[in-house]
């Protein structure tokens, strides 16, 4: 196994409370994200503390987090190792987030404020301009915190807690999608629809633009894995 290329614990103002443990998972989870750490690699505490510069402790307490994220699998007197990718942990994914996400983007679209509006279209402009200066990491960073901030806006923390699992999980899938998913202004217009929504408080439209948005995602993974498309795609909704 390569080592785990690593940023400055202090270069993102956002890291520098964080824990070893925490730490960890962040650049183990970007490896994994980036295919750095491809399916099925196995993840060796001793390799995988030097690598990151670390004690094997705090190692050891990301693979348990990862794994609780479904990005790692340990097994006893085996190890751990990179969960492989597979059509029906795919569906099962976006299943769950077709669901959950949809309810939390309706709930949000009731309660958006002009201060909710503004967060997110900021987190799109940063988007844009990692997209367009090739910083996939910061770009990955910047499409979560939109996401979220429309999750969040809708109040339950419960509920953004319960779609986080199932989000980390289904990075591994959407980073396969990018390459045929076509210009960055046609995945910033699916953003843009979604955020118009909320911030017109229509739900149903948020709803329907988000199910579409994750759809697409989803199904395109499943052709290039081979599989035929899992979720229907609804129209767009007329302008």
């Amino acid at each position: 196994m390569s080592a785990v290329k690593t940023a400055p614990l202090t270069s993102d103002p956002r890291r520098r409370h964080q824990t070893m443990a925490e730490a960890a998972v962040s650049e183990l989870r970007e490896a994994i994200y980036s295919g750095e750490l491809a399916a099925g690699t196995p993840l060796r505490l001793e390799e995988l503390a030097r690598s990151l510069g670390m004690s094997i402790s705090p190692v050891r307490e990301a693979l348990r987090r990862l794994e609780a994220l479904g990005l790692a699998v340990h097994a006893p007197h085996r190890g751990a190792w990179v969960s492989e990718l597979a059509i029906e942990d795919l569906h099962d994914t976006y299943e769950v987030r077709l669901t959950l996400e949809t309810l939390a983007v309706r709930r949000a679209a009731t309660r958006f404020t002009d201060g909710d509006a503004e967060a997110a279209r900021a987190f799109l402009d940063q988007y844009s301009a990692a997209h367009r200066s090739g910083d996939t990491r910061e770009a990955r960073r910047a499409h979560t915190d939109f996401h979220f901030s429309l999750y969040g806006a809708g109040g339950s923390d419960w509920l953004v807690r319960v779609i986080r699992p199932a989000w980390e999980n289904a990075e591994r899938y959407r980073a396969a999608s990018l390459a045929k998913r076509g210009t960055l202004g046609q995945r910033q217009r699916e953003h843009e629809r979604i955020l118009d929504a909320c911030a017109r408080h229509d739900s149903d439209a948020a709803a329907a633009e988000l199910y579409r948005h994750l759809a697409v995602t989803a199904n395109l993974v499943a052709r290039q894995m081979g599989a035929e498309e899992l979720f229907a795609v609804p129209e767009l909704a007329a302008t």
